[in-house]
């Protein structure tokens, strides 16, 4: 019972006593580099953002990488170069004989060279993806979580071939829905590696219905995810398994609970990265990935 009384205590204390103003002095280490490069074979321009981290309490926008060279080169030989449109913004235009980036099943080179002279590498190959054959809705009625509520669901099938790897990436009414809790990615049909066989099978619900938004109003009351007259756009895009740690990783560190439950949370951790140095010693963060998408969508009519 004394143990309990001053577990209470504790809790109390974190929460409301103690007050006192705490003044924490952090040391700033050199800019890391921040890459942003996440390609597919959509018939668009493919776009790289660079640019710098900066300290943890600066309110400024994150200063851009300018006059960086930057390219993307396959194992066979073609280059793709993606040239400064606005500063910190490096694209890739599609041409009449070149359509679209990459091809499945072929390995690319990322290079960063910085205005210094500073070098960065990243590797990744672009895997194959399934088709997505259609997306769904569903009228369920209220409950003790929802109120009555149009859900969407999309439709696909993981391809025959244990580790292939994915992120479904969703679009209500045309906008990107790119909040963490939005992050819903897959491994084979499964929501893990270890979710037993799932390999060629329909992706699990869970992964399904991974595209419904998670919507409030200004109360604090949840709202349905999609209304009469609502759209879906679903995509998914394949990854390499390195991109999706990253990816579970990232959702984990920026989607985390307040309260009582983050007292007992895991604590903050370096995000893995595939962007190494060449000729320097200073790491980069953020993420190279090359993807073959397939889409599908849905009005609520």
């Amino acid at each position: 019972m004394k143990i309990e009384i001053r577990i209470i205590l504790l809790l109390s204390c974190l929460w409301t006593a103690c007050e006192d103003t705490i003044d924490v002095n952090l040391d700033e280490g050199d800019p890391l580099l921040v890459v942003d490069a996440w390609i597919n074979d959509l018939p668009q321009e493919q776009v790289i953002l660079l640019s710098l981290t900066q300290s943890y309490f600066s309110e400024e926008d994150a200063p851009v990488v300018t006059d960086a060279i930057v390219t993307v080169t396959s194992d066979a030989g073609t280059r793709y170069d993606f040239t400064e449109r606005n500063q910190g913004e490096y694209v890739w235009s599609p041409t009449p004989l070149v359509p679209t980036f990459g091809e499945v099943g072929t390995d690319y080179t990322l290079s960063v060279r910085m205005e210094s002279g500073v070098e960065y590498q990243a590797f990744s190959s672009m895997n194959r993806v399934p088709t997505l054959d259609s997306v769904s809705f569903k009228f369920e009625e209220e409950t003790i979580f929802l109120p009555d509520s149009y859900l969407a669901e999309f439709w696909a099938r993981d391809l025959v071939g244990i580790g292939d790897t994915y992120w479904i990436q969703a679009y209500k009414n045309g906008e990107f829905l790119n909040l963490p809790s939005d992050i819903t990615i897959a491994y084979d049909a499964g929501i893990s590696q270890g979710d037993g066989d799932t390999d060629g099978r329909v992706f699990l619900q869970p992964i399904r219905e991974g595209i419904n938004p998670d919507i409030e109003d200004e109360d604090g009351d949840q709202l349905s995810p999609y209304a009469i007259g609502d759209s879906v756009y679903v995509e998914i895009h394949s990854i390499t398994n390195d991109a999706f740690d990253y990816l579970l990783e990232v959702s984990t560190q920026t989607d985390r609970p307040g309260g009582f439950a983050e007292l007992f949370s895991q604590p903050l951790a370096n995000v893995p990265t595939n962007i190494v140095p060449v000729n320097g010693d200073n790491p980069a963060v953020g993420f190279f990935n090359t993807a073959s998408v397939s889409g599908n969508g849905r009005r609520l009519e």
